[in-house]
């Protein structure tokens, strides 16, 4: 079954040749597994290696099974159409299952970060209006606390008594959910129907949830297969560190494994270790990663192994050096290769070593099928070379349908024909495209787009905070750490103070986007509307 998107020949023959094919009755669940599942039922979709834990492999037959029966169990559970049902574990076989499962409902997947803490995951499942968390026993006692009037039930992977209650919801037990009545047939929908909803970081004011339609996963292929460098090949296997949460992790290489029927490895490094990612990629014979920067640079500090078969990696979230790239070249023998995009409108630039479109310092060109362009604050197009700000234009299979409830905040991403996308950047006379900086005020740290509001709002929620500000000074191996800076109230104590506050914000947001250092400052930097001036800070350090 060829599974390819893209046709044959060079970048600009491929560029002259492509047109999109888009269904419109496609559905990522039909083709992500019931193809497969009808066609080969033996066809290994997932190795689920957890560290220290029994190997599964599943089947795309077993997928299907499985998907069908907790379908059956979500609709008992007064899932409907539309629906949001949010996924919170961590990276393993039953993910997919989930997806799968509320998707052939006609339902929206609803991804979420374990290092979530309560506050991150209230905001989530309240402004989405879930009705249905799955989960496991370790993350269900986060969920207990959450305020969120439309959650109902809670499925839980783990020891968990069936008929318990959980913060006043319903818990069913997983194995309970897959042994359910399967559904007869899956929820009549299409391309344009929405699928998923990936919360933004929140660089501009509280994290917004945009949503995507079954097409994105089509508009994601192109770029795949290039950066992977004609992926599928024969037995290519694909594994990433990042939690499928992450739409860099979720849709740069898990669902299109899946689409394109190859072997997906699951595991979830509790904390990353390069030795480790190392030992696991030979001996589960991976062959293509989606490797964030960060992971690359702990990679590169240990004796690349005998009997690797990775041949190419795509990565993202943060430039990367071009003494990466040499050693991907010269020790790997691995093709790295970056790629661009943002959660609302993901993989539209990127590099390709094997077809000679790869350059250090650049992210890559446009990806065939898309129309990127550098436009100045008038909305033309900056002279070649000059800075600008990237955006792409719309409509794009790979774009999303809006934010979550959010009609005027939509209205001001997508306007005049292109989505804007806040980073700044470069074109040359060949196309290449060059980021600069962000137009915002993201923080980039080890591959995580981090915005500040989340963490403010945490710090002022103390007792002695007043007002607090988050920016990203410089790191070696990070890019960028978070740091705070907190004007407290007349009279408090300083004494630990700092540690107090990285702490809350690790438990109560999540350990990702924690400080790593907190200043206490007397007044911050303000505009004459009252903004945190926090390009000042930054330049403070």
């Amino acid at each position: 079954m060829r599974t390819s998107v893209l046709p044959e020949g060079s970048w600009d023959e491929i560029v002259r040749d492509f047109r999109w094919d888009v269904p419109e009755d496609f559905t990522i669940h039909h083709a992500c597994n019931t193809r497969w599942a009808e066609a080969e039922p033996d066809r290994v979709a997932i190795i689920d290696a957890p560290e220290g834990g029994l190997r599964r492999v599943w089947s795309q037959g077993e997928l299907k099974a499985a998907s069908d029966r907790l379908a059956g169990a979500l609709r008992a559970l007064g899932v409907e159409t539309g629906d949001r049902v949010a996924v919170l574990l961590p990276q393993r076989a039953e993910v997919m299952v989930a997806h799968l499962a509320a998707l052939k409902l006609g339902a929206v997947v609803l991804p979420l970060f374990t290092l979530f803490g309560e506050d991150a995951l209230a905001f989530r499942l309240a402004d989405s209006g879930a009705k249905v968390v799955v989960t496991d026993a370790d993350q269900a006692a986060k969920v207990r606390g959450v305020a969120a009037p439309a959650l109902a039930a809670i499925v839980v992977i783990g020891e968990v008594g069936a008929g318990e209650r959980c913060g006043g919801r319903s818990v069913l037990r997983w194995e309970d959910a897959i042994g359910h009545d399967p559904i007869a047939a899956p929820v009549p929908v299409g391309a344009e129907d929405p699928a998923v909803m990936i919360y933004t970081s929140g660089t501009t004011g509280p994290p917004k949830g945009a949503l995507h339609a079954h097409r994105f996963l089509i508009g994601h292929l192109p770029c795949v297969e290039l950066s992977l460098e004609r992926f599928p090949q024969p037995g290519d296997v694909g594994w990433s560190p990042a939690d499928w949460a992450w739409i860099g992790a979720l849709m740069d290489l898990a669902m299109p494994c899946l689409f394109h029927g190859v072997p997906l490895v699951a595991q979830r490094m509790r904390k990353f270790d390069a030795t480790a990612a190392w030992r696991l990629m030979v001996e589960e014979g991976v062959s293509v990663a989606f490797l964030p920067p960060t992971a690359l640079k702990l990679m590169r500090q240990v004796e690349v192994p005998e009997g690797h078969r990775l041949r190419a990696v795509n990565t993202g979230g943060e430039s990367l050096a071009p003494d990466l790239l040499d050693w991907g070249d010269r020790m790997v023998g691995a093709a790295f290769n970056e790629l661009y995009g943002q959660t609302e409108c993901n993989l539209v630039v990127c590099s390709s070593r094997g077809l000679g479109v790869r350059r250090p310092g650049a992210i890559g060109r446009e990806v065939p099928g898309h129309e990127v362009a550098v436009l100045g604050p008038d909305g033309g197009r900056v002279a070649t070379g000059e800075m600008g700000e990237i955006c792409v234009r719309a409509p794009d299979p790979v774009m999303f349908l809006g934010y979550w409830n959010q009609p005027e905040k939509t209205a001001q991403k997508l306007r005049g024909g292109w989505l804007r996308t806040g980073d700044l950047g470069r074109m040359d006379a060949d196309g290449y495209v060059t980021f600069e900086a962000r137009d915002d005020d993201v923080i980039t740290s080890a591959g995580y787009r981090i915005g500040p509001t989340e963490i403010e709002n945490c710090l002022t929620g103390d007792p002695d905070v007043v007002m607090a500000a988050a920016v990203g000074v410089p790191d070696a191996e990070r890019t960028e750490v978070v740091k705070a800076f907190v004007v407290l109230r007349e009279g408090a104590h300083r004494e630990g103070v700092e540690a107090r506050l990285i702490r809350r914000v690790r438990e109560r947001v999540s350990p990702h986007v924690a400080p790593r250092m907190v200043e206490i400052v007397e007044s911050l930097p303000m505009t004459a509307t009252g903004k945190i001036m926090r390009r000042d800070l930054r330049d403070r350090g």
